[in-house]
């Protein structure tokens, strides 16, 4: 509890209207490749114009990446490393959500390094090969509050050949040298996103506020980001417009991001990278809410850590929360606050004879975060859990 590292190089300019700020930064390159989604909301919400004018003011010319898809994929993370060499960027601006800054962190490594990025992927079938060159630099605008991924090392890329969703980086050289978190690009995410994408927020703090490696440092961010979670949430997914709301879920998603490059989530991830692995359409956060009563109350009945539960029950919003249980109890009532409380997996496509195959890749695949769990979860609880999950 007494013992933490904290390194997070990334200069960071949070609040509403900052990505005007852009053009008075120091850039870390001549031309930038501006990586987007595969959809059409950076582009018609007028988002890619502003980055593309901050940057012309600033003097760095650019090229447009548009081809990135929710859970992003290795062919995708490859195409853009190449279209990185073939354009000759220096550095790569991220403009969008976890999605795009997660893939840009693979395309910034790639276009330095030889191979394929499954070649440095630990877990599953990567071949864990460490780091053989910098790679480029990286500015992120978040578009979204939901991963944190512009405070951080890490990204998430899916193998769809394999049915595989693992967690790229952990370098130094990977954190962002600039994040722009202005809430004023999040105004027109639709209310059931922003519900998946906070949900996503909360759960990194919920999830390292009772890990194994939790420590003094990181219950002080995770608190807080779960604070400004329950409280804020249910008035953004509300009102997309009210920008109270909207910036301090975008501060309480920084911390979340923050929290996990000196403290590690727990295997409700690897749970849910699995489910996306094999339904490339659920989103991350609808699949996290899906599982997370559940998941949750193992631990609660195991009496893993019921003090952790109680004061998360307590920063949800009932002060005189006394026992674990009260963390569900708030849990489920922000879930129905946010329109969220009902969301099915057979939706989505799933079926109950997929909960072993499921249980095997999150252990296979992300593994590590079993090791952060407060108690131990074996392959027939991880099948136990998605099995109380289903609807």
């Amino acid at each position: 509890m007494s013992h933490f590292r904290i390194y997070i190089p990334t200069r960071t300019l949070f609040g509403t209207g900052m990505v005007k700020e852009l053009h008075n930064q120091q850039l870390p390159g001549k031309k930038a490749m501006i990586v987007i989604s595969n959809g059409r909301s950076t582009k018609d919400n007028g988002y890619l114009n502003t980055v593309e004018s901050e940057l012309q003011q600033a003097g760095v010319e650019t090229a447009v990446f548009d081809q990135v898809e929710a859970n992003p994929l290795k062919s995708t993370v490859m195409a853009g490393a190449a279209f990185a060499k073939e354009n000759n960027c220096d550095f790569l601006v991220a403009l969008g959500g976890g999605s795009v800054m997660d893939a840009s962190k693979a395309m910034a490594f790639m276009a330095t390094n030889p191979g394929d990025v499954w070649d440095y992927i630990s877990g599953g079938t990567g071949k864990g090969q460490t780091m053989v060159n910098k790679p480029l630099p990286l500015v992120c605008i978040t578009t979204t509050a939901g991963t944190g991924s512009e405070a951080d090392q890490w990204g998430v890329i899916t193998n769809d050949e394999t049915n595989e969703k693992i967690g790229f980086g952990g370098y130094d050289e990977l954190f962002p040298v600039l994040s722009i978190v202005d809430p004023e690009l999040m105004k027109s995410v639709p209310a059931k996103f922003t519900a998946y994408q906070g949900f996503d927020a909360l759960f990194h703090s919920t999830e390292c506020y009772i890990s194994k490696t939790a420590s003094l440092m990181s219950d002080m961010y995770a608190l807080t980001a779960i604070e400004n979670v329950a409280k804020y949430l249910p008035r953004a997914v509300a009102n997309g417009a009210d920008m109270e709301a909207r910036e301090r879920v975008a501060f309480a998603n920084n911390l979340s991001g923050a929290v996990m490059t000196f403290c590690s989530t727990t295997a409700e991830h690897s749970l849910e990278h699995a489910m996306s692995a094999y339904h490339q359409d659920l989103p991350h956060g609808a699949g996290l809410i899906m599982i997370s009563k559940a998941f949750y109350e193992f631990f609660i009945e195991k009496h893993a850590c019921d003090e952790r539960f109680i004061k998360m029950a307590q920063a949800m919003g009932m002060p005189d929360a006394d026992k674990p249980e009260d963390f569900i109890t708030m849990l489920v009532n922000l879930q129905k606050a946010c329109g969220v409380a009902n969301l099915k997996m057979s939706d989505y496509g799933f079926t109950p004879d997929e909960f072993d195959t499921l249980a095997t890749n999150a252990k296979e695949t992300m593994g590590g975060l079993f090791l952060a769990n407060p108690y131990e979860l074996k392959h027939e609880d991880c099948v136990e859990i998605y099995r109380k999950s289903f609807r």
